[in-house]
């Protein structure tokens, strides 16, 4: 397809954005690290923990250049976008180390500039600027709307939403697009009751025991300050993907409000944040996944393909930089670490690589360096051996949150328990056939228990005398080094 006027014009803004941007890399030079992930991976826990770690002291003997003492200090300074709000680190190290509470999940876009002062391998001083720009993925998985027609776009909604397991949740949104007359006068009315019943499937959709991840358009079920207006008042309409709407129809209204989507939302955040990135972390819930079976998982894969397509990716050039810039490095990190033994973490990393493979293969054909890790960036457990009958079972240690269930009682928020971790299958695609179920958590005092896994609270820190204790972490060290190593040698 031809690029239209609005792409060329686009590109234009884009290009004059990149040429400004180079210029300040002249005597300023920087970073700007994208931390994105689908709801409930845990991006709050790593800017909070990756800042924490590196201005207060961190354990980071992976991260080379902060485990030989070459950074000197690492600093917080104001963010260099008046128009984006804040990254409210303070509030979160507050909720995490005082109230021993997960920060509140990511729900619009925000920043923090770090500035970190170090050596150079040759001895010479230096300084890097690290802006941190952290957005939710439901957002990326908007992009691709930027190159599809609303009839396009509604055609390919249609056909996910009658897959087996999303049929059933999908229902009354079907029910009421059954009754529509695609081609007939506008009415608000149908379109409030569609873009509603839409909304309810997705959210459906989302819910854990279904983890289904791939639920564009992503400010449908986290609208902000655009909630209720026609720019999200829209549905798909069981239309011919060739098919040009009617003057006046409720069809010509879906499609107007869909093309303001992609004006008042898309593309902004394509412009003014995303097309500037260098770096990029995508945090994942695996575990969601795994509990909800194969069905999940594929829907998983298919959404991080097209989270990874939607990047501009490859080795960076003078021309890119000054031009298009593009992400060289991405890093897919499973999260929640803690919630299994030691022996498992590799297999954890295994299951990931399985899901974003064939979409890396082709990424990485582009020149970029891509990676996966499992890890935990605040860990809220630790391991011990725990005797049942003659046997000593590798076993977690952690406090689970007040209201949490096992056996049908509740914990309190303030009792530590053991819990058996779940075997993670050694081959990765006994999880996508189905041929084997990941079981969890159990508890070391039910011989029967079969939940899935605890929510447990953040650690009780021992400050021995600092202000600042470090928060304990499963291979943060690593995902630093793989983001920001190679830009302080």
């Amino acid at each position: 397809m031809a690029p239209s006027f609005q792409d060329i014009v686009e590109e234009a803004r884009l290009s004059a954005r990149a040429l400004k941007d180079y210029g300040d890399q002249f005597f300023n030079p920087t970073v700007r690290l994208g931390v994105t992930g689908l709801s409930r991976a845990g991006k709050t826990v790593f800017i909070t923990a990756l800042i924490h770690g590196l201005t207060r002291g961190g354990r980071f003997p992976i991260f080379e250049p902060f485990a030989t003492g070459r950074i000197a200090r690492a600093r917080l300074e104001p963010q260099p976008d008046d128009a984006v709000p804040r990254f409210a680190y303070e509030n979160h190290v507050r909720t995490l180390v005082e109230q021993r509470h997960w920060p509140n999940s990511t729900v619009d876009i925000s920043e923090l500039r770090l500035v970190i002062d170090y050596q150079r391998q040759n001895g010479a001083d230096r300084t890097l600027t690290l802006d941190i720009v952290d957005y939710p993925g439901e957002w990326l998985l908007d992009l691709p709307l930027l190159g599809k027609s609303f009839e396009q776009w509604s055609a390919e909604s249609l056909a996910l939403s009658r897959e087996p397991l999303r049929a059933t949740l999908a229902a009354p949104w079907h029910a009421h697009l059954g009754a529509l007359v695609a081609e007939a006068r506008a009415d608000e009315q149908a379109a409030l009751t569609a873009a509603r019943l839409f909304t309810d499937y997705l959210r459906a959709c989302r819910d854990e025991r279904f983890a289904m991840s791939l639920l564009p358009p992503g400010r449908f079920l986290m609208p902000g300050n655009l909630a209720d207006t026609p720019a999200l008042t829209f549905a798909p309409l069981d239309v011919p993907i060739d098919g040009a709407a009617p003057e006046g129809s409720l069809w010509a209204m879906m499609v107007r409000r869909y093309e303001a989507y992609k004006d008042v939302v898309v593309r902004p955040f394509f412009r003014d944040h995303f097309s500037r990135l260098d770096r990029q972390i995508v945090l994942v819930d695996a575990f969601s996944a795994f509990n909800a079976g194969p069905e999940a998982l594929v829907d998983l894969e298919a959404a991080l393909a097209g989270i990874l397509d939607c990047f501009r990716i490859g080795r960076s050039t003078f021309l890119s930089t000054l031009f298009r810039p593009r992400i060289d490095r991405i890093l897919f990190a499973a999260t929640k670490a803690d919630h299994l033994h030691h022996s498992s973490h590799d297999r954890l990393e295994a299951v990931l690589r399985r899901i974003v493979g064939r979409a890396a293969a082709r990424a990485e054909d582009t020149g970029a360096m891509i990676d996966v890790v499992a890890l935990a960036a605040v860990r809220a457990t630790r391991e011990a051996q725990v005797a049942r009958g003659r046997d000593k079972l590798p076993s977690i240690l952690g406090t689970p949150a007040a209201g949490e269930m096992a056996n049908g009682e509740a914990f309190d928020g303030n009792t530590e328990v053991a819990t058996f971790p779940g075997d993670l299958p050694a081959d990765p695609e006994d999880l996508f056939n189905g041929d084997a179920a990941f079981r969890g958590l159990s508890s070391a005092s039910a011989e029967k228990s079969d939940f899935r896994f605890l929510r447990f609270r953040p650690p009780l820190l021992e400050r021995d005398g600092s202000d600042a204790p470090a928060l304990p972490h499963i291979r943060l060290d690593r995902a630093l080094q793989f983001l920001i190593g190679d830009r302080l040698q």
